[in-house]
């Protein structure tokens, strides 16, 4: 939610409304139109998704080169197996959520 509200503040004007994915809507200085598997029911937020999940890619590779023992360049942060026992063995960086369990 956090990056929604930081993507609007800098499209430099206010939207009309906003597409979310999901039920839960972000306070956002517009209205907000939540989608229910937007990315089947809308192209914009299906591209928006495919970006995202790119970017997210690129952004733990480069973690993954800085922190190797989590394997981020292969799960992409998800908590596989390799991933915990990284916990484990070296605890947790500056880089993990602290708001997924087990951090």
């Amino acid at each position: 939610r956090l990056a929604m509200q930081r993507a609007v503040s800098q499209l430099g004007i206010l939207p009309r409304a906003a597409l979310v994915d999901g039920i839960r809507k972000p306070d956002l200085p517009c209205p907000v139109i939540p989608v229910i598997k937007g990315d089947q029911a809308s192209y914009s937020i299906a591209a928006a998704s495919i970006i995202a999940k790119v970017m997210r890619d690129r952004i733990m590779a480069k973690l993954d080169e800085d922190y190797p023992a989590y394997g981020w360049a292969k799960n992409a942060g998800y908590g596989t197996a390799h991933h915990q026992k990284a916990l484990i063995l070296h605890g947790v960086t500056p880089h993990h959520r602290r708001s997924y369990a087990p951090i």
